[in-house]
């Protein structure tokens, strides 16, 4: 018998350690009319480990992608049609409320889950979900949940969906007052990224997603940062060139660290790409989801980075132009919210950074600034300098507005 698996050198020999490795690997693919006939992306999409089979495929639809392209149902039908001998449509795509709220609704999770079981959706069956992060957050989970694990295709229709969550492992939904308090990590059979789908989308949810662009910029990439800097009137207004570079460039960044990072199932208590993030959670709950995802990152972002400046990590040079960059594009840098305070006294926003404690377990882990595409992580946070600039922000806003 082999020692490889006997813990120490033997001095313990009941105890075995077991180890093995597995690999992940999906396709992301940036495309254009997915859903067009004669565009091969998707049906590769979903063939590509067994490009000789008849694959089952099962739509989920975000109620807001259906209600802004009424025709998709029907061009899913004909793609399937015009595929045939790789695709099988199970069923009439299910189609779910979308937003932030169908993550707070259990019965969205089962209904789904329901709907799989009756249509006898097995382990290498695939179901294709096409819509913003909340809809992918909670499909995902359902199909991560139900066999263990049915194969997803993620089809991501916003900003925020296609540079981050929709080519990411996790999934989840929200539960006792916490955000993404049930999900877990199930990397995708493979995503697509259709352009088309972002022409969809209204200006407010079009710019909320860039916050996640100017996140990882800072703490990963500086140069990517000055082109998001210079580019900001183009993003601003939509540009469709400049939209399209943002988000493949943020895909690029967040897919390098889930692959080279070395946590891609987040076992430690470090989540690097989530600067700005123990602020935009609990804020997001704050407001009941008044504010969008990316709305709150961009205030996170405005209130890390100002702290980052506060305690010497950057110099408040690099914090003007985060605070200008993100007011160009059009992004929030202060919200009421954040100034709401408790019977204690205690700011409520505060709370934020013990839930993210908790969520990843061990000591206070939070990402700041150190200089353009450089973060920290730090593991204390002082409230009464985090308080000032909370002041700070709401001082900025108010002089704004007046």
């Amino acid at each position: 018998m082999s020692d490889h698996g006997v813990w120490g050198t033997g001095a313990r020999p009941h105890v075995y350690r077991q180890r093995f490795t597995v690999s992940f690997e999906y396709p992301v693919c940036f495309t254009s009319d997915s859903c067009a006939p004669g565009n091969p992306d998707l049906v590769d999409a979903i063939a590509w480990r067994e490009p000789a089979r008849r694959h089952r495929v099962l739509p989920v639809i975000d109620s807001g992608v259906a209600n802004a392209w009424p025709s998709l149902p029907g061009d899913l039908r004909e793609y399937m049609k015009a595929h045939d001998g790789r695709l099988a449509l199970v069923a009439e795509p299910i189609v779910v409320p979308g937003g932030e709220p169908v993550k707070n609704d259990p019965a969205q999770v089962l209904h789904l889950l329901s709907r799989f079981d009756a249509l006898g959706m097995d382990r290498h069956s695939f179901i294709l979900i096409i819509g913003g992060g909340a809809v992918l957050d909670m499909a995902c989970y359902a199909a991560a949940v139900a066999h263990r694990g049915l194969r997803v295709v993620r089809m991501p229709t916003t900003v925020l969906s296609q540079n981050d969550s929709g080519v990411g492992v996790k999934n989840g939904v929200n539960a006792f007052g916490k955000k993404n308090f049930l999900g877990t990590f199930a990397p995708p059979h493979a995503v697509v990224n259709d352009a088309r789908f972002l022409a969809t989308l209204d200006r407010r949810d079009l710019l909320a997603g860039m916050a996640e662009s100017v996140k990882v910029a800072l703490i990963r990439d500086a140069a990517f940062f000055d082109w998001i800097s210079g580019h900001a009137a183009d993003l601003a207004a939509g540009t469709p060139s400049s939209v399209d570079a943002l988000v493949r460039r943020t895909a690029e960044l967040h897919l390098a660290h889930i692959a080279e990072g070395g946590d891609p199932f987040e076992t430690g208590s470090a989540r690097p790409l989530d600067f700005g993030h123990w602020a935009a959670h609990k804020l997001e709950s704050m407001t009941a989801h008044r504010l969008r995802h990316g709305e709150a990152v961009a205030i996170g972002i405005a209130l890390d980075t100002l702290y980052s400046a506060r305690i010497g990590l950057c110099d408040t040079a690099l914090a003007e132009r985060v605070l200008g960059a993100l007011s160009r594009i059009g992004l929030p840098t202060f919200d009421p919210a954040l100034a709401a305070r408790a019977v204690s006294g205690r700011l409520s926003v505060m709370d934020g950074l013990d839930e993210f404690r908790e969520h990843l377990g061990g000591d206070l882990t939070v990402t700041l600034l150190a200089g353009p595409g450089r973060g920290v992580e730090v593991h204390a946070i002082d409230e009464a300098r985090m308080a000032a600039c909370i002041d700070e922000l709401g001082e900025r806003h108010a002089a704004g507005a007046s």
